[in-house]
């Protein structure tokens, strides 16, 4: 078999197009693609019917490459030469349901069994130059349809019913290389989709490939192209690269490449601060650091990987540019950074339009996150554990990760000191917790109570008493009914 691989000069000519032999699917591929059908017969079925009806249709994409990799998963993507309403007469008494998941693109999505499925018309996307829509373009071949996908891991096919392996541009080459290819030339590909830059370091976080040189240079040339993109596309690529396997290789594409200034800038201006405990590293090279270091707790959570600590730590130290000034003897100094870092942290996401949960909890992370450091070398009293726990409310087993993480240093003493210390910490809160409900701390006596004992209206004063009581309850601990009571009266009396 011979696929098109793309031709240069040393002199950098003009990129032609040539023929080049490559070798069949091994044995051990043909394996894997022979157990996914042996697996799921609904896929030969589905073939025969459009077969029967004479359209072609063939797995394409992700779920090809994934199975060459030996990492199946169940997302199934078809590409066929029927239309949209063809698409639905032909699958309309075989699906247990149909759905109209986007057919001005060619898309028909479907269930069959426990398997959502899609169907996409041959097409091409393209953009207009001021346009964040795609232009789509039905088509007739399979050939190309696989040649306007973006990298050519994801342009290889799987003709249904017969199992025909298709692959024109070399992808599996590709796979055993780590490799990402544009089919075209990634100044064509990008242009018709930009998102497809994102898409390049998504993968490298994903896949853990690097992203060819002249792939790496079209994405550098052309990253002023991602503002045509909707914020909407470039945060779903952005929230796959960062819950990927490898988030830091791809947030560095994004960064060398002048991507991350369109759509994180906050990120690349990290590069020329520094780290005031730690100043021969710099604050990016940190952050990126905490990231992996996040990763590596985040068994503690109940679900990995987990978004929210992951942009948590991406971002805690991105108030440091707004706060750095220079102090004598050379010193550098980032006060307030937490404080500045979270309305930062509110303010990118939600020009990413992240969900208000989302950016709250990772906004109150950033806040947080010296919270610890405040406290000297561990002499914590049982008020300020109580005020630890109540300020990080619901996100108290992040803010454990996020706080251990942050702990770069190679001074291995200093490091275990940290790590003892916070230990420390994490046991006096279980102690107190037996003894206390710490995850929902209230005053001991409620607003109707306030009221009475005050002989007072609802309104701003019922607001001060409560608060009076609740730093009562975080500096003393429980109080019964009678001693809240006496303290509330002598509060009132001195207010007033």
């Amino acid at each position: 078999m011979h696929v098109l691989r793309r031709a240069q000069a040393a002199d950098s000519g003009p990129i032609e197009y040539v023929l080049v032999p490559t070798s069949t699917l091994t044995p051990e591929r043909r394996a894997r693609i022979d157990g996914i059908l042996d697996a799921n017969p609904f896929l030969a079925e589905l073939g025969a019917l459009f077969e029967a009806a004479g359209h072609e249709l063939a797995i394409v994409g992700g779920p090809v490459r994934d199975a060459l990799l030996g990492r199946p998963g169940s997302d199934w993507d078809f590409s066929t030469s029927a239309r949209p309403a063809d698409i639905e007469r032909i699958v309309g008494s075989w699906a247990d349901a149909m759905w109209d998941v986007g057919r001005e693109f060619g898309t028909i999505g479907l269930r069959k069994g426990h398997h959502d499925l899609e169907i996409t018309t041959y097409r091409s996307d393209a953009y207009d130059l001021a346009s964040r829509k795609p232009e789509v373009e039905f088509g007739d071949t399979i050939e190309g349809d696989l040649s306007r996908r973006d990298f050519a891991v994801n342009a290889m096919a799987l003709r249904l019913p017969s199992a025909e392996f298709v692959d024109l541009f070399g992808g599996q080459d590709d796979l055993d290389d780590g490799l990402l290819r544009t089919p075209v030339t990634p100044e064509q590909s990008f242009s018709d989709d930009p998102l497809r830059m994102m898409r390049a370091a998504r993968f490298v976080s994903q896949l853990g490939f690097s992203a060819a040189p002249d792939v790496v240079a079209a994405m550098t040339e052309m990253a002023s192209r991602l503002e045509i993109v909707s914020a909407e596309r470039v945060r779903d690529e952005l929230n796959k690269l960062i819950l990927g396997a490898h988030p830091v290789a791809g947030l560095r594409l994004l960064v060398d490449t002048g991507l991350a200034a369109q759509m994180l800038p906050e990120l690349p201006a990290l590069i020329l601060e520094r780290d005031e405990h730690h100043r021969h590293k710099d604050v990016y090279e940190h952050s990126l650091t905490v990231l992996e270091q996040a990763i590596a707790l985040e068994g503690r959570l109940e679900s990995a990987p987990d978004l929210v600590i992951r942009l948590a730590a991406l971002l805690h130290d991105i108030g440091k540019p707004k706060t750095r000034r220079f102090a004598e003897g050379g010193t550098v100094t980032f006060h307030h950074h937490d404080v500045v870092g979270a309305k930062l942290a509110k303010k990118r996401m939600r020009a990413l339009r992240y969900s208000n949960e989302l950016i709250d909890q990772v906004a109150k992370l950033v806040e947080l996150h010296l919270r610890f450091h405040g406290y000297g070398s561990g002499e914590w009293t049982d008020s300020a554990v109580r005020r630890y726990v109540r300020d990080a409310g619901d996100q108290l087993e992040r803010l454990h990760i996020l706080t251990r993480a942050d702990s770069t240093t190679r001074n291995q003493k200093k490091a275990l000191r940290l790590q003892r210390t916070y230990d420390e910490l994490e046991a006096r809160i279980a102690v107190l917790a037996e003894q206390e409900e710490l995850s929902s701390i209230r005053p001991d006596l409620d607003g109707a109570q306030i009221m009475a004992i005050l002989g007072i209206p609802p309104g701003p004063e019922v607001g001060e008493a409560y608060r009076f009581l609740l730093d009562l309850r975080m500096d003393r601990g429980p109080l019964s009914e009678a001693d809240a009571t006496e303290a509330l009266k002598a509060f009132w009396a001195a207010r007033s």
